[in-house]
């Protein structure tokens, strides 16, 4: 059966594609649905001087602002409506995963199946419009006292700036989470990670000028940009052979006599991602981080701030050990909490037992469990460091050597891993449709037999 559906995969083709209707809508819908949220990043805030937000932000932009830019898609710097982006809605995800964790009341509503699950998505909801609205007042206060040589950044500060900058970035977020969630659903691809994509890939091109400009005015050399090249291919390369990698785990099922027919005796795997949380724990990690750094880094401009703000945004910038430690382990931490969240060795163990299934020379039940959780573990620990090794050393290399961050290990790695999971879904609506296809001819077949 594999391997009839692995010859039947390699023969997709073009004119597989061009038959795939229901495909093609996905897809349509998917682009149209990256288009609006491109032009919403054009779109500014009221009340904002933009030629004094570019100013600030030319001054910033090497640091952790310039970082949480690449996952706004350009919408901070050019302070728009999608300034938050979908991080509030990350980090509410964060929480709400934690809860079931940790709460009885959380972890009993995960069991209920789908209306458990509608549950959580609502509080989810909830959690992500206080948190953007938290995080908009925030930067609406830090907006009015930030200024430069041309102006103020506010043209009209007051109450009514502030609230109509908390409605604004609160329902630009909302409106994203809405747009994630549909093209998750009418779409191809996972609509949050895919909008992070869209803004990182979009802002590609003028990272790669601006790196060639600043080989052409020595202050890179050629040699360099070519090394930097060189090292973004082998990232690339490294992530799609690590994101590939798996350890399959040997499952055989005994035989059974029924009247005077054999069934059973047939082996499969259990394949297990060296990555199992994918790109999840660089964006989850990210987001934490890179909100209330950024907070801080706009309490930090208004002139009046205290000096252990200052002291501690210092400590936080682009770079810095502490920032690099606190990634690291938020990085760690991550993968380990979510593959405990979408692997589950106990159930696993018991879906073997209760079908028959058993691991050779291991006793099923809770040995099997144990022996599923001890190769998990180690799977992590080596899915962990590899994440930590490409988030981390080119970050080094950017604050050493002014690289644009659009070419850090933390962009492609987000990059390479969701093209390559839409382009596996795309994969699965082709091989789908031509199963469909097959199916209807042997019917047809049939019928004129």
């Amino acid at each position: 059966m594999a391997s009839a559906a692995e010859q039947l995969a390699s023969n997709i083709n073009f004119g597989a594609f061009s038959k795939a209707t229901e495909l093609k809508k996905r897809l349509w819908f998917t682009l149209g649905m990256l288009i609006v949220y491109r032009l919403g990043t054009y779109i500014p805030i009221p009340g904002i001087d933009s030629q004094v937000m570019a100013d600030i932000f030319q001054q910033n932009q090497g640091g952790i602002l310039g970082v949480f830019d690449v996952f706004a898609g350009g919408a901070l710097g050019r302070m728009t409506i999608f300034a938050l982006n979908i991080l509030p809605y990350i980090s509410a995800s964060i929480i709400m995963q934690l809860m079931t964790s940790l709460s009885p009341k959380f972890a009993a509503l995960k069991k209920e199946g789908e209306s458990g699950r509608k549950k959580i998505n609502q509080y989810t909801r909830y959690g992500t419009v206080l948190l953007a609205s938290l995080q908009a007042y925030g930067i609406a206060v830090g907006l009015e006292s930030f200024a430069s040589s041309v102006g103020n950044a506010v043209i009209d500060p007051g109450t009514f700036f502030r609230v109509t900058t908390v409605i604004t970035l609160t329902s630009g977020t909302i409106f994203l989470m809405w747009l994630g969630e549909q093209v998750t659903a009418r779409g191809v691809g996972n609509g949050i990670s895919l909008i992070i994509f869209a803004g990182i890939v979009a802002n590609l091109p003028s990272a790669l000028v601006g790196t060639l400009e600043l080989g052409r005015t020595g202050a890179l050399s050629p040699a360099f940009i070519g090394i930097l090249l060189v090292m973004v291919v082998a990232v690339i390369a490294f992530v799609v052979f690590i994101e590939r990698s798996q350890r399959r785990i040997l499952v055989q099922y005994p035989k059974r006599q029924m009247g005077n027919k054999m069934f059973g005796g047939e082996s499969s795997h259990i394949p297990l991602k060296l990555n199992t949380a994918g790109v999840i724990p660089v964006i989850f990690a990210s987001s934490l981080l890179l909100l209330p750094i950024t907070l801080a880094n706009f309490s930090a401009g208004g002139g009046g701030s205290a000096e252990w703000l200052i002291a501690v945004t210092s400590l936080m910038g682009r770079g810095q050990p502490l920032y690099l430690l606190m990634y690291a382990t938020g990085i760690v931490f991550f993968c380990f909490f979510y593959t405990a969240i979408v692997f589950n060795p106990s159930d696993t163990a018991d879906n073997l037992k209760k079908y028959g299934g058993y691991i050779p020379g291991i006793r099923p039940g809770k040995n099997t469990a144990e022996f599923l959780d001890y190769v998990l573990t180690r799977l992590t620990v080596v899915g962990s460091t590899y994440l930590v090794a490409v988030a981390v050393l080119p970050e080094i290399l950017i604050s050493r050597f002014a690289i644009p961050f659009y070419f850090g290990g933390t962009s492609l790695l987000i990059v390479v891993t969701v093209s390559m999971d839409t382009v596996s879904q795309v994969q699965s609506h082709l091989l789908a449709h031509q199963y469909e296809g097959l199916i209807k001819k042997s019917k047809l077949r049939g019928r004129k037999r």
